[in-house]
């Protein structure tokens, strides 16, 4: 019997007649622990990316304010909310309101289904995975409405790319995916960890790689940060935004982060699992990882172009989707068990070979464009 199963027989023994409490109550303490996790992670991962970038530009990162720095988060969130909340004159101003909060609530939503130990979740849903594309799916309605309420052409020119990039990126994604629940037997996030006796970035390296890449796209990070591409369309689709508004942008962007960190790790690295340390230590300590790996990135690879960017899903990454997809199918199909180690080994070459073969096969464009 789970702890929340216990908790409503005591309740409806004490209190006969009040058993919606049993829901009501787990659900609010949930969503306030959620909540508390997401905003303090998020200041880690703020403070976390600037004193690693430091270490990768040779220089030292925010130092002054606090111990190492680490007051210097808290100081930029307070230097933003004490910002005036400016609304341009001719832009929709109920959707000027309405878009950063479609943009950040999902963040908080994602976590409902992400386990942080064995019953250490707050819906273990039986299409969990499912859930997570559905929700994460919505931030990209809060964008666009974001470059449409602004009455700005930068601003919409950034949002229909995030629509077409977030759009192209999803493909690849979620048909890696797939892969995990091939393997795993199973739509559920607990499930899928218990299966990963290996970790299945061992047994499946292709669908990782190009689910990390297809992250990297969805968060519109480096080398995919069109979005926000300066020298062609300034801040992107936030330009008109400011103060309270302009932090739950900031807040929405690195909570993603967190949450795709999160999913990185429950998918392709055994999420909670691991000896020694609490379960919700470990997932914190893979997640870090896999955000660490995503600023060595930013810190080290030039932006692509818009064209590049596009290729990129489409001649790239989609068709090497497909490809692994048929692959794992064909493994879990026709071996055994006993042989995952040899599944590992074999997915290793086999993609080493595919992106090897892919890159002479297809370019992505280079030289100048001229308009």
């Amino acid at each position: 019997m789970t702890l929340l199963e216990q908790f409503r027989l005591w309740l409806a023994t004490i209190l006969p007649g009040w058993e919606w409490l049993a829901y009501v109550v787990p659900a609010i303490v949930g969503i306030v622990v959620i909540l508390g996790f997401v905003l303090t992670m998020v200041i880690v991962f703020i403070w976390y990316e600037r004193r690693l970038l430091g270490r990768f530009q040779i220089r030292l990162g925010p130092n002054r304010l606090g111990p190492e720095g680490v007051f210097q988060p808290i100081a930029t969130a307070v230097k933003i909310l004490l910002k005036e909340d400016v609304v341009p004159e001719k832009g929709d101003k109920v959707l000027h309101w309405l878009a950063p909060v479609i943009v950040f609530v999902p963040v908080l939503m994602i976590f409902a289904v992400v386990p942080f130990g064995e019953r250490a979740i707050l819906a273990d849903l039986n299409v969990g995975i499912v859930y997570v594309v559905a929700i994460s799916s919505i931030s990209v309605v809060g964008i666009y409405a974001a470059g449409w309420a602004s009455n700005n052409k930068y601003a919409l020119i950034s949002a229909l790319r995030t629509v077409a990039q977030m759009v192209s990126y999803e493909l690849p994604l979620i048909l890696a995916i797939v892969g995990v629940v091939l393997m795993a037997g199973s739509l559920s996030m607990t499930q899928i960890v218990a299966s990963q006796d290996i970790p299945f970035f061992i047994l499946q390296p292709l669908g990782f790689v190009i689910f990390f890449l297809g992250t990297l796209a969805e968060l519109n990070r480096c080398p995919f940060d069109l979005l926000e591409a300066d020298s062609e369309i300034v801040a992107g689709y936030h330009i008109e935004y400011s103060g309270m508004k302009f932090a739950m942008f900031y807040l929405g962007e690195y909570g993603h982060a967190l949450a795709y960190s999160c999913i990185i790790a429950t998918l392709f690295l055994g999420g909670w699992q691991g000896p020694l340390l609490p379960p919700i230590m470990w997932l914190v300590i893979k997640a870090l990882v896999v955000f660490s790996t995503i600023v060595w990135i930013r810190g080290t690879l030039p932006r692509l172009r818009v064209d590049q960017l596009m290729a990129f899903a489409w001649k790239g990454l989609l068709p090497m989707a497909i490809i692994n997809l048929f692959m794992i199918a064909a493994e879990v199909l026709w071996l055994p068990e006993t042989m995952l180690w040899i599944m590992g080994a074999v997915n290793l070459i086999l993609a080493a070979g595919l992106i090897l073969m892919w890159s002479k096969l297809f370019t992505l464009g280079g030289g100048r464009v001229e308009v």
